[in-house]
């Protein structure tokens, strides 16, 4: 799977891009009211896989990187599921950043459980 944000980026509002592409390459969505149906789970637990597997590949990568000896092979390989990770985790990012509320001036609205940085 590869991810073009350019392709996926603005989608009518109420939908939700998913964690998969549809025919050839192109971006999911899907029209959801946030009752959290069937599909939307399906998404949810899809996403929760792909940071774990995000998570994953990147302590696979450092531990490539910190080998002196690894090959060429192994660093290709290691930059291809990287690269793979990175793509999912930006259209996770993004799919959950288009369903923040936003607020009538064009801000985003903290979320009640969002913890607030005081200036020091």
């Amino acid at each position: 799977m590869s991810y073009d944000r350019d392709a996926a980026l603005g989608p009518a509002p109420g939908l939700r891009l998913l964690p998969w592409e549809g025919e050839g390459g192109k971006p999911c969505f899907l029209s959801a009211d946030g009752a959290g149906g069937v599909l939307s789970r399906l998404a949810d637990e899809v996403e929760a896989e792909q940071l774990c597997d995000g998570f994953d590949v990147l302590k696979g990568a450092v531990a490539v990187l910190d080998d002196g000896k690894a090959g060429e092979h192994a660093l290709r390989l290691a930059l291809r599921a990287t690269t793979q990770s990175f793509g999912d985790v930006l259209r996770v990012a993004d799919s959950r950043g288009a369903r923040l509320p936003v607020a009538a001036d064009g801000a985003q609205e903290a979320d009640e459980g969002e913890l607030r940085a005081e200036p020091t």
